[in-house]
């Protein structure tokens, strides 16, 4: 009787569990543009960047997507540290959170900067005398403002990609920035990324000590970014033989930041993930990597999509009218009903063989 009673508890822990990844796990895509022309800064809209328009807003809603990322760059919102926020940036930026807002879908936006500002075309590091701490909160602080009353914003993602930090901290830039935002909206998610470029396996000797920042409205993500090539760039410049890939990759590569939020009791997010269209073994790769971020109870978004990529390999923008190869496994997680039913199957075969089991031990 007590086994039974075990097993009835167990299908309820699952049943609880597979609600809420239903709930929880939300699929996107990232729309690449405005953080384009690194090397020309502000620079020329339309020559140099440019922003998504409608058409692409309606075609990733009308396949499931929850969430669209939106990268900007620090330099061309705010094109004096420390100064107003630039009107016409800002006018383009609103004008892509109402076009999502009339699809009803969320959008995150990213600050693409890798925790740097361009001075007279000169990097420099974030908590560097040029691009002090006080500096970054400010112009988050500001953006706050402008979105606080926004309703479809999913989250404020406040940097992407921390690198080479040399002798600068990337704890204490990120807590300033979460600091700044919470001045003025206690409302909308922060997602915080790692440094390191964000990547799982290095997690934990990178970025342990971000388990201690601080949230005064405690809600925070931390962010990771997952490819599955050898390098982890997501180039993908070496054949899926070469890069050493089999069906597990990317569920080895994320299990080390999941294990990582688990043990500390934090909330994740994958913000960038993708494989390339020329080999179809890719596709398992995605497929099991995604089942994983499911059963974990975490989201994230596809890199990338956006008409200036042309022959990325990683694209999903939609060609001569058609879905790309990608968009074969990709489409079923992005459709809320399929995912839930991936979901369901998935917590259900765990069940079933949790019970099998316990049916075992009994009869021993």
């Amino acid at each position: 009787m007590k086994k039974y009673l075990l097993i009835l508890i167990a299908f309820a822990l699952y049943t609880f569990s597979a609600k809420a990844q239903i709930t929880e796990s939300n699929f996107g895509i990232t729309l690449c543009g405005a953080e384009f022309g690194e090397n020309s800064l502000p620079g020329v809209l339309n020559t140099n960047y440019t922003y998504p328009v409608a058409s692409e807003i309606n075609y990733f809603a009308s396949k499931g997507a929850n969430i669209i990322q939106l990268p900007f760059r620090w330099e061309r919102i705010q094109r004096t540290l420390g100064g107003p926020l630039d009107e016409r940036e800002l006018s383009l930026i609103k004008k892509f959170v109402d076009d999502c807002t009339k699809k009803n879908v969320m959008v995150t936006l990213v600050m693409q900067n890798f925790a740097r500002y361009k001075i007279n075309n000169v990097e420099y590091i974030i908590g560097s005398p040029q691009v002090s701490l006080a500096s970054y909160r400010n112009v988050w602080k500001k953006i706050a403002s402008v979105f606080k009353d926004s309703k479809n914003i999913f989250a404020f993602s406040i940097m992407s990609e921390p690198n080479h930090m040399e002798n600068y901290s990337w704890f204490y830039a990120a807590q300033q920035a979460i600091l700044g935002i919470r001045e003025i909206d206690r409302t909308h998610t922060i997602l915080v990324d790692g440094d390191n470029y964000s990547g799982p396996e290095t997690w934990v000797e990178y970025n342990d000590r971000l388990k201690y920042l601080v949230d005064p409205a405690n809600n925070m993500m931390f962010n990771a970014h997952c490819y599955f090539d050898e390098d982890r760039s997501g180039h993908y410049v070496n054949t899926y033989e070469n890069s050493g890939a089999t069906e597990m990759t990317g569920v080895e590569r994320i299990s080390h930041f999941v294990e990582w939020l688990q043990k500390n009791d934090k909330k994740g997010f994958v913000g960038e993930f993708g494989i390339p269209k020329n080999d179809r073994r890719w596709f398992a790769v995605l497929e099991n990597f995604l089942q994983y971020l499911i059963q974990n109870n975490m989201g994230g978004c596809y890199w990338a999509a956006g008409p200036w990529w042309k022959n990325y390999p990683l694209s999903i923008e939609p060609a001569n009218n058609g879905d790309q190869p990608q968009m074969i496994v990709y489409a079923k997680y992005l459709d809320k009903v399929n995912r839930n039913t991936i979901a369901m199957n998935t917590n259900n075969t765990l069940t079933n063989s949790y019970a099998r089991n316990e049916k075992s031990i009994d009869q021993k």
